[in-house]
């Protein structure tokens, strides 16, 4: 008689074991470290992702290429998770942390062949990012808010290769000013910049405006067109009757109970328009509703109004000009009113848009880009992001580290020389880890079009002779001190990669065995139709 096989999951589950699995889930994270690899740096090339409805995004950022495309193997996931922790703590160094993870993984790969296990593998990597973060805090140099140069030089380095080349210092002037402005007791929330786009112009013309752009007109053409000396009330009530909860029927039986009613509704009106002037209120922005017949009554007034604006802008306005937000018209007085030097309405071509300009003091700005077209306004905007992620990051830590590949060679040497000290398997991968780091300054000299090996050779001969500070300048194509040509970049970018990248690296190292449902397992199955991008 022979034995009934045991049946353990159902059909439909697909199951890949051992070093099958672990392949596998190398493979998927190579590929997405190869996706954005020709991205980096300031000569890296832009991406064009197209969405099933045609709608068109190009850019060169890390995080948003591998948000848009549509991944669907499991360790590859992984990586996009680690780009989107990257962007959230720090706002830039994406790509790195991504290709940082993918050669950890492709050099783990080499050590596997070797057959060393996995475990050793980790335990050696661990040992390594560990060390990394001493030698990275160790070497790092100390800034304050008064090295307002030092921070421009941040912004102009992140904002390399993002499309804004043209207008990066008047971009960096505008990003350190805008960070200064908003900072309260060492303390700031880039939420407090508001970033509005507006279609026309080029994107040199860019501006910084020390109060709040809102996307919105005022609600009736007889309004003033500008108001100086603006007292603004914030009103998150309708300036309009309140419909009743619930079904209510009103029986009117002549046509003087008719008018009677319609003189109500009026006179109602008319006292909350009367409530708002007695305030002394010139400009009104509303989070709900304006009557028509409210809207006839302020323009009668020559007070200025939007309606229906956002809960997000209201309290934005409110840190800018130092209003209260008010929700009952009794509590409104002159107490609560914000104050701003002018608001006017401006037409930016197809667009009307409201600017509520010179502020006293105010916790709250607007960058307004301009710009030929949309995907030139979105790419800059993304440039202003990495821009505005890394001052603030420099300024929390208050600890920047050389670019242009310099602290990862650092890095590397440093971390080949403590390998030496350890005496089991794990001196291998604590030297994978090491060459995992080179991988940045050898793919910013390939996307530069120079030759990888020769400018690695070079850069590590004048690390190991003392010149800890030597890296590439993509401007010049030449190696040479980063810090004297103003190439830097915040100490946290670094240490969140690093982090980040060898986290992941290890999670997907220990797997050895994928167990998928059939929904699932479509990208697990060979490889590549879990990477099929934006279809």
């Amino acid at each position: 008689m022979t034995e009934k096989p045991v049946v353990l999951l159902p059909e439909d589950i697909q199951r890949i074991m051992g070093k099958d699995a672990q392949r596998n889930n190398i493979m998927a994270a190579k590929m997405v470290a190869e996706i954005v690899k020709t991205t980096l740096g300031p000569k890296g090339m832009d991406k064009m992702l197209v969405s099933p409805t045609n709608d068109i995004i190009i850019t060169n950022d890390g995080v948003t290429i591998l948000n848009e495309m549509q991944i669907e193997h499991p360790a590859a996931k992984m990586m996009v998770e680690i780009a989107k922790t990257q962007e959230s703590e720090v706002g830039d160094g994406t790509t790195t942390a991504v290709m940082i993870a993918g050669k950890l993984l492709e050099n783990a790969e080499k050590l596997l062949d070797r057959k060393i296990h996995p475990t050793v593998i980790t335990k050696g990597y661990r040992i390594a990012a560990e060390k990394a973060q001493e030698i990275l805090k160790e070497i790092s140099l100390k800034i304050t808010p008064d090295d307002e140069d030092i921070l421009k030089q941040i912004a102009m380095t992140a904002m390399t290769g993002k499309g804004a080349e043209g207008a990066k210092e008047k971009f960096a002037e505008i990003i350190v000013k805008a960070v200064k402005q908003i900072q309260t007791n060492g303390k700031i929330d880039l939420n407090d910049i508001k970033i509005e786009k507006s279609q026309g112009n080029s994107i040199k013309d860019t501006e910084l405006i020390s109060g709040i752009v809102l996307d919105k007109e005022k609600v009736s053409a007889d309004m003033p067109g500008i108001v100086n000396d603006a007292k603004i009330a914030l009103v998150d009530f309708a300036l309009e009757l309140k419909n009743p909860e619930i079904d209510t029927k009103i029986s009117i039986s002549s046509p003087e109970q008719l008018q009677s009613f319609i003189s109500q509704e009026e006179k109602t009106i008319k006292e909350m328009i009367e409530k708002v002037k007695a305030s002394g209120t010139n400009v009104i922005f509303c989070q709900k509703g304006i009557d028509d017949f409210a809207q006839y009554l302020l323009s009668k007034e020559n007070i200025y109004a939007c309606r229906r604006v956002a809960k997000s802008d209201m309290e934005k306005i409110s840190k800018a000009t130092g209003g209260k937000i008010v929700s009952n018209l009794g509590e409104l007085g002159s107490s609560e009113l914000g104050y701003a030097q002018i608001v006017e309405e401006v037409k930016h071509g197809e667009d009307n848009l409201t600017y509520i300009k010179g502020c006293q003091n105010p916790k709250a700005l607007t960058i307004l880009i301009h710009g030929g077209t949309g995907h030139v306004m979105d790419e800059t905007e993304r440039a202003l992001k990495d821009g505005l992620g890394d001052i603030v990051s420099s300024l929390k830590f208050g600890l920047v580290v050389p670019g242009g590949g310099a602290i990862e060679i650092e890095l590397a040497r440093r971390l080949r020389e403590f390998g030496q000290s350890l005496s089991g398997r794990e001196q291998l991968a604590v030297e994978e880890f090491a060459s995992a780091l080179e991988f940045i300054p050898t793919t910013l000299a390939e996307n530069a079009g120079m030759d990888p090996i020769d400018i690695l050779t070079e850069l590590k001969s004048r690390h190991d002779s003392g010149e800890r500070n030597a890296g590439l300048n993509l401007f010049t194509n030449k190696i040479e001190n980063v810090l004297e040509a103003r190439i830097i970049e915040p100490y946290k970018i670094k240490s969140q990669a690093i982090n980040s990248a060898s986290e992941v690296a290890i999670m997907i190292l220990r797997v050895d065995d994928v167990i998928a449902s059939s929904e699932t397992s479509g990208g697990m199955s060979g490889m590549p139709p879990g990477m099929r991008g934006m279809d």
